[in-house]
């Protein structure tokens, strides 16, 4: 069978919102052109919007957590410095390794980061290749590890542009008043120079390969769109206040000449490819472009990223794909699995993207493979132990200095050290948060908050533990906020938010009120609007949505609200159209789908309800509540019997179902097994191990639960019922039964203290005695721990902190309750906690 040739062309922060109006003018004919052939959309991109790691996303199929590349700049492997983020930072196959493996020959250009460049059958140009640090006319000798094939290395260098060799025919279409400018004065022309003569660089490479070398996969990353626009955005017209006139005359042109440039190398590129080439023209973010656009961004690690946009560009051609139709949905994750389906390969399993099905005019199911990192072969990726360019590195981290990536302020090495690691932290919880694993990110920025106290990292922890229902911890962390940040918005909202937790009802609607009228933005509406449908006040959720929809009508997430509060309401149809809206913007949005279902299923529509539903099942397989919609349409409207018993064996059976109450020894265990016994819970225990004063309610206990790791078969008896299992034991359950598992979080301290006491020490000599050692296993272990739950499909889990289980108990038995999915008696559960065994607390 006959490979199938790809072309990728990445245009770094591309946006329709600028590139519709100069279609629309006529002022960018080839991609007008193109995407009458081709199916194109908005993408979505991910937190943080930050280029390497998004690019490394588009070319993996993998989150940051995953990939490994964190930021901009990473530490030495020693720890000894830093150095700017690399080829050395990525932890998994990239597209072009995959297709090395398969006996696919490719082309990558100036990928975003790919220096020093990966040894694959084909050509490969790194991202430092374009760079320029000697003067005109001097030798300008390729950097070290810039290009894999030393035949080619000679000629490639010849295809650079030196910024000096332009000259004011190249410029006088980007700056018309070129003539009054002085270029060793004016940074602004200066700048344009350097990143127009990367972006003919990159180009020159990249038609010279795709003439003179045989290939099956091209990529070709350009940064120019990116940069310029962070450059000169302020000066495109309408005239921002505080930008001069001079300035505007000047530059007003900038960044609309860069789209028509790029319009020009588009034409080029096409020209070198056949019918049968699928091409592919993405982006990683757009770019703010109309009212938000800021002259002055504030100073800050990464700061320039606060001008992208969330949705960037998605347009793909070749045979079998639709021509002049939209798709939507996409995400930058997306990327790879479509690349490997169009090629015929497997996609990954554990790739967080999927195939862009709505692109297809015929879409067949794609292949899995549980990953690509466990195939074997000759894949290419550049071994880790390599050594890098000392001289490359430093023009790198210049790069980013200029584009205000990276501080540019003298530091000690030591302080350049810990705020590298703090920012890849930071990084790290922003991407778990993102990707809806806020639990995840708790640890990670409890590290940073410990090791070096931030304004950032310490409000977002406690927005984190506002949210999540650590009441706790989010008061303690706000009485440190106030007294530090005293005027910041977002600690107002986190109070306000755990006011609302409280059931403090009035006093969080005044400070949402206040909240809104001092600082409104989409992210603070939507916040609100969701806290005020959870608890049911959807009238008052739907005004508030509506406002945040005004600021940005294109936020999934703000249109998906307001349809929750119309659905409640019972404005059917009205929801209807605002969920068909979400999915425009973000096709694969499971819970949408859902609520689609429900609409139309309100309205009559039975069997359009469940073909809606069928859909959410392919989205999220594990969601129980569709699969309870789909059992009730065909039980009760459809006449399908068989059909429902089909969902029916999805469904937990509640009689076989066994719920776990675990954690640490001294964790709460026994406390809450007491607040599920009050609640008419069964038990599993045998009550071998009496009451004593350490526990004088009892330790509801199973003595087989001892040896689960080597004897499982008491299980059975587990069935509808609650057992006692410690943390260590966890990963020993049989993955044959279905678990809700009840986490004890408490802090590790309080654990060890209450143990020694409970050895015999007093509580005086178990300070004096801390075990620091002991200590650090039990947070290797809970991290252990909480990966594989959240590996286990068939586990559905719930942390309590036991200190909010005596200070909000109310609130937690309802957590208990909503989570088991049961009418349970919260009062009773209540009775069961007894403040007065809070013995050990931390101080």
């Amino acid at each position: 069978m006959k490979k199938k040739k790809v072309l990728v062309i990445g245009w770094d922060a591309a946006d329709w919102q600028i590139i519709n109006p100069l279609m629309e003018k006529g002022l960018m004919p080839t991609l007008k052109s193109f995407l009458d052939e081709a199916a194109y959309g908005n993408i979505s991109t991910l937190d943080p919007p930050y280029s390497p790691m998004l690019w490394t996303s588009i070319a993996t199929g993998k989150q940051a957590y995953d990939h490994g590349v964190l930021g901009f700049t990473e530490l030495l492997p020693d720890g000894s410095g830093i150095r700017p983020i690399s080829s050395h930072s990525r932890k998994v196959k990239a597209i072009w390794n995959i297709l090395n493996q398969e006996g696919y020959k490719s082309n990558v250009v100036s990928w975003w980061p790919s220096n020093p460049v990966d040894n694959i059958n084909g050509v490969m140009v790194s991202n430092f290749y374009q760079h320029a640090k000697t003067k005109y006319n001097e030798p300008w000798p390729l950097l070290e590890g810039t290009v894999n094939d030393d035949t080619l290395k000679d000629i490639l260098a010849e295809l650079r542009v030196h910024p000096g060799e332009l000259t004011e025919a190249h410029l006088a279409p980007f700056i018309p008043n070129l003539k009054n400018l002085n270029v060793e004065e004016d940074k602004t022309l200066f700048a344009t120079i350097k990143i127009l003569a990367h972006a003919a660089s990159v180009h020159n490479a990249t038609t010279y390969l795709m003439e003179q070398t045989e290939w099956d996969f091209m990529a070709v990353y350009h940064d120019a769109i990116d940069h310029i626009c962070h450059l000169a955005m302020k000066y495109r017209a309408p005239q921002l206040a505080g930008i001069s006139d001079v300035d505007f005359e000047n530059y007003k042109l900038l960044v609309d000449s860069m789209y028509r440039f790029h319009d020009m190398m588009l034409e080029h590129t096409l020209a070198l490819v056949d019918e049968d080439t699928y091409v592919v023209l993405v982006s990683d973010h757009g770019f703010k472009s109309d009212h938000s656009r800021m002259v002055k961004v504030p100073l800050g690690p990464a700061t320039p990223a606060i001008e992208h946009r969330p949705y960037g560009i998605l347009a793909i051609k070749g045979p079998g794909i639709k021509k002049g139709e939209k798709i939507f949905g996409s995400t930058v994750l997306d990327v790879t699995p479509t690349l490997l389906h169009i090629m015929g390969l497997p996609v990954a399993k554990d790739m967080a993207g999927n195939v862009l099905s709505g692109a297809f005019t015929d879409f067949k199911i794609p292949e899995y493979i549980d990953s690509w990192e466990a195939v074997e072969g000759n894949h290419g990726m550049i071994k880790q132990s390599a050594k890098s360019d000392p001289e490359a590195e430093q023009r790198a981290m210049q790069q980013l200095i200029d584009l205000g990536y990276v501080d540019k302020k003298e530091e000690s090495l030591e302080m350049r050290i810990k705020v590298t690691r703090r920012e890849t932290q930071m990084n790290l919880a922003r991407t778990y948060i993102h990707a809806g694993f806020k639990r995840k990110a708790i640890p990670v920025l409890e590290d940073v908050v410990a090791e070096f106290p931030h304004k950032y990292s310490e409000l977002l922890l406690l927005s984190l533990y506002a949210e999540l229902g650590e009441l706790s911890k989010a008061e303690s962390l706000l009485k440190t906020c106030k007294e530090k940040y005293p005027k910041s918005s977002n600690l107002a909202f986190s109070e306000a938010m755990i006011a609302w937790q409280k059931g403090q009802t009035r006093n969080a609607t005044t400070l949402f009120n206040a909240l809104m009228d001092h600082n409104p933005t989409p992210e603070l509406y939507l916040q609100i609007g969701k806290a005020y449908n959870g608890a049911g006040h959807h009238e008052e959720a739907k005004s508030v949505l509506e406002e945040g929809l005004r600021l940005d009508p294109d936020d999934a997430f703000l249109n998906h609200q307001l349809g929750v509060s119309m659905l409640k309401l019972g404005a059917y149809e009205p929801a209807l159209e605002q969920f068909f809206k979400v999915i425009e913007i973000h096709y694969y949005f499971p819970k949408a789908h859902q609520f689609i279902g429900e609409a139309l299923y309100r309205m009559g529509m039975y069997q359009n309800a469940a073909e809606a539903w069928e859909l959410t099942t392919t989205m999220a397989p594990k969601d129980a509540e569709t699969r309870k919609w789909l059992i009730k349409v065909y039980k009760e409207h459809l006449n399908n019997p068989e059909q429902a018993k089909h969902h029916e064996a999805f469904l937990p059976d509640p009689a076989k179902e066994i719920v776990i109450v675990s954690g640490l020894p001294r964790s709460g265990t026994s406390m809450m097994m007491r607040m599920l016994k009050n609640a008419g819970l069964n038990l599993l225990v045998d009550e071998k191990r009496t009451a004593d004063d350490n526990n004088p309610h009892g330790y509801f206990e199973f003595q087989p639960v001892m040896n689960l790791a080597n004897d499982a078969t008491w299980m059975p008896q587990a069935e509808g019922k609650a057992v006692k299992v410690i943390a260590q034991l966890l990963p020993y359950l049989p993955a044959k039964h279905r678990y809700k598992i009840i986490f004890m979080n408490r802090e590790i301290s309080e654990v060890l203290i209450s143990q020694q006491i409970m050895l015999g020490k007093t509580r005086e000599q178990a300070i004096m005695n801390y075990p620091f050692k002991l200590a650090q296993t039990y947070y290797n272990q809970l991290e252990r721990i909480r990966k594989w739950i959240d590996d286990q499909p068939e586990v559905d889990f719930l942390e309590i902190s036991y200190a909010d289980a005596h200070s909000h108990t109310k609130e937690i038995a309802a957590k208990v309750a909503e989570f088991l999915d049961r009418d349970l008696p919260v009062d009773k559960m209540v009775t069961a906690v007894d403040n007065k065994l809070y013995r050990n607390q931390s101080t």
